[in-house]
């Protein structure tokens, strides 16, 4: 649960999300070679204007950028739904 709330805080302060998400995968994939070290796989969905007119390879590098990081040492795998506010169903 503190891996996904300094995920959630990231995420937050960085692009100031209206809607955010943060899912535990991890005992999904128990035993994956990758889990082995000890870091997490996450879901994430997430709506900010921060993505408004942004493609989504450039929306998955924001959220990577925010997450500075954690990337190298809490998360192994990271799925992103990142939507601007208009794509939000």
């Amino acid at each position: 649960m503190e891996r996904q709330e300094a995920i959630r805080a990231c995420l937050q302060q960085q692009l100031a999300a209206l809607e955010l998400q943060v899912r535990d995968d991890s005992h999904l994939h128990a035993g994956h070679a990758g889990a082995r070290d000890g870091r997490g796989h996450y879901h994430v969905r997430i709506v900010s204007p921060v993505f408004e007119g942004m493609a989504p390879l450039a929306r998955h590098r924001a959220v990577y950028a925010a997450l500075g990081t954690l990337m190298q040492t809490d998360i192994h795998a990271l799925s992103i739904d990142a939507r601007a506010p208009e794509e939000n169903p």
